[in-house]
């Protein structure tokens, strides 16, 4: 068979993902702070964008304040016919149209109500010329690290042994702890070991007292040790801290040699002591939890899902700025530059419209399947995963998936991540409903609570009779990992805490 070339015309589906879709993907996962960062981006970047609240200035303002924005399209022109977007641009007008750059298979979303603008209610009042305000002072608060430069500086060291001080503070973390090994530091810095130890018991004698330990016996002893509280029997303890955690009282004495008295005096005096000195300095202020979604009690115990629309950016395609644009643009690269950021413009309002309205979708679906937990309690929190609210919704597990990563509602009982509610199922005894483990980690945090007011202290065994006799099929192994994930100690250490508080 002779081989030669021929055309073929071929008809094929496939699924091909746009930038565009891939923008709206992205949209999905981030949270409000992210989107929020994303959208600054996008208005500093796209001359066509506005947000929707300076509509209203806008049309108020002068004729004169419409110079400026013709002002900021132009120069955006400049910036274009003098090439430095060519590479990104090389294009024409006819290869690539406004209309294909403008639409898009955005994911699937079903039709949502409309949600009570939340924006004007429960804001409180605020004082004029109060000056900063709280979080500005949280942004101004003085780190760990420059305390300790400005007090190293009051030390008087050489200019070699500063050098050394500065690498040293720099290893230091949001504890207080020496994060540094000191033999590869000197080594790295070329001097001896024993300088850099000197240069490290200076350092030792700043404040907060305990901070540049490499151990907590370390930064214990640094505390007791400026409280002149530093004896043998201290020391003992300090080595000795394993049988502490583990409550073994008698080891202890017999480690210290003391009595019972000494004992509780020396524990109550090491309690007194800080672990982790530099934690009240912190690193970073932290944000605050913005809900995305809100859920109240309507009339007749319907619970009523609304946005957040603080949250939100509302943004606005300015279509007079985009017609002076399009008006003054001469070459092919001024109008492909002027299309593409109309398209741009009209694609992330679209998506930033379906992305809310997706939220809106998925919280009501995840609310509708957990009312029981919003009406009573914890305790009738139903196992949900996320192939259950997709297909009650008519959309993928992955777009489920992003939509509750990073996503707060805010509800009568608390606030609460979105992923909150999918928990995994343990079995029922009687074959009926199943428990959701969260439920059941509940109720065995109240079986344990409950050994602090005189009951018997129940053991992992126990609690698993204990629990097939309400109706729960469980494991002893699952028992105790979920007593350890909850930083619940053994029944043989509570048994030993009981007896300590008598």
């Amino acid at each position: 068979m002779a081989l030669s070339a021929r055309l073929e015309i071929r008809q094929g589906q496939g699924l091909v993902i746009t930038p565009q879709l891939q923008q709206a993907i992205k949209l999905l996962q981030l949270s409000n702070l992210e989107l929020e960062a994303f959208v600054e981006g996008e208005l500093e970047r796209n001359p066509l964008l506005q947000r929707e609240e300076t509509e209203a200035a806008a049309e108020s303002a002068p004729d004169g304040d419409d110079g400026a924005g013709e002002a900021r399209a132009e120069s955006a022109l400049d910036e274009v016919s003098a090439g430095s977007a060519q590479s990104d641009l090389d294009v024409s007008h006819d290869e690539v149209s406004p209309g294909e750059r403008a639409t898009g298979d955005a994911p699937e979303a079903g039709e949502a109500g409309g949600a009570v603008d939340w924006s004007r209610a429960g804001k409180g009042g605020s004082f004029e010329g109060d000056g900063e305000g709280y979080d500005s002072l949280a942004a101004h608060q003085k780190t760990l690290h420059e305390h300790l430069e400005d007090q190293a500086a009051l030390l008087g060291l050489a200019a070699a042994d500063q050098a050394i001080a500065r690498v040293l503070i720099d290893g230091v973390d949001e504890g207080g702890y020496l994060r540094l090994d000191l033999a590869e530091t000197a080594e790295r810095l070329g001097c001896e070991s024993a300088r850099v130890e000197a240069v490290l018991a200076q350092l030792q004698t700043l404040e907060p007292v305990g901070v540049f330990a490499r151990s907590v016996p370390e930064c214990l002893r640094l505390q007791l040790q400026d409280k002149n509280r530093y004896d043998p029997a201290m020391a003992a303890l300090l080595d000795n801290l394993d049988l502490l955690a583990r409550r073994d009282m008698a080891g202890l004495k017999r480690a210290c040699g003391v009595d019972d008295e000494d004992l509780r005096d020396m524990v109550a005096e090491l309690r007194a002591l800080t672990p982790r000195p530099g934690a009240a300095f912190g690193g970073e202020p932290a944000q605050p939890v913005a809900p995305d979604v809100f859920v109240r009690e309507g009339p007749g115990g319907v619970w009523l899902v609304e946005l957040n629309t603080d949250t939100l950016p509302r943004l606005l395609v300015d279509q007079r700025y985009h017609a002076r644009i399009a008006g003054g643009a001469r070459s092919d690269q001024d109008k492909v530059f002027v299309a593409d950021c109309l398209a741009s413009a009209n694609w992330l309002v679209r998506s930033l419209d379906q992305r809310a309205k997706t939220i809106l979708k998925v919280a009501s679906e995840i609310v509708r399947q957990q009312d029981g937990f919003f009406a009573f309690g914890v305790e009738h929190l139903r196992p949900l995963n996320l192939k259950t609210v997709a297909e009650a919704i008519g959309m993928h597990e992955s777009t489920v998936s992003r939509v509750t990563s990073n996503k707060y509602v805010a509800t009568p009982r608390g606030l609460f991540e979105l992923k909150f509610f999918f928990t995994s199922a343990i079995a029922s005894t009687a074959g009926g409903e199943a428990h959701s483990a969260e439920s059941v980690r509940h109720k065995i945090r109240q079986l344990i609570e409950a050994e602090q007011s005189g009951a018997e202290v129940h053991s992992d065994d126990a609690i698993v009779e204990i629990l097939k006799e309400a109706g729960v099929d469980i494991a002893r192994r699952t028992v105790a990992k979920y007593r350890e994930a909850m930083r619940i100690p053994s029944s043989v250490e509570r048994r030993r805490m009981l007896k300590e508080a008598v």
